[in-house]
C-alpha cells in the first residue's frame, strides 16, 4: 500500500521539511518579535515619565536597533511610565 520513504529518494523533500520548520516555527517568532518592537515603540513616545528629550532618544533607539533597542527600552525606559514626570517646583 505505502512504499518506505529512505536513502537517496528522501534527498528531494529535504527542502519541504526546512520550509515547513520556517513557515512554522520562525514565522510566529518573527512577528511575535514584530509585534513586541511595534509595542515598546508606542510605549516610548507616549511614556508621560520620560523628559522630551529622553523620549526622543529612547524612540531613536528602538527605531534604530528594532527588536534589541525595544527589548533594552522594556527592562531601561519602560519602568518610569508608572512614575509620572514631576515637576521642579517653583521659586
Amino acid at each position: 500500500m505505502f512504499a518506505a520513504v529512505t536513502g537517496p529518494e528522501l534527498i528531494p523533500l529535504v527542502p519541504f521539511f526546512f520550509m515547513g520548520l520556517m513557515f512554522c516555527v520562525l514565522l510566529p517568532i518573527g512577528l511575535a518579535l514584530f509585534a513586541f518592537w511595534i509595542w515598546m515603540l508606542i510605549s516610548a513616545i507616549q511614556n508621560q515619565g520620560l523628559t522630551e528629550g529622553e523620549k526622543i532618544a529612547w524612540v531613536l533607539v528602538v527605531a534604530l536597533l528594532h527588536w534589541l533597542g525595544a527589548l533594552i527600552y522594556f527592562f531601561v525606559g519602560h519602568p518610569k511610565r508608572k512614575q509620572p514626570l514631576v515637576a521642579a517646583p517653583k521659586p
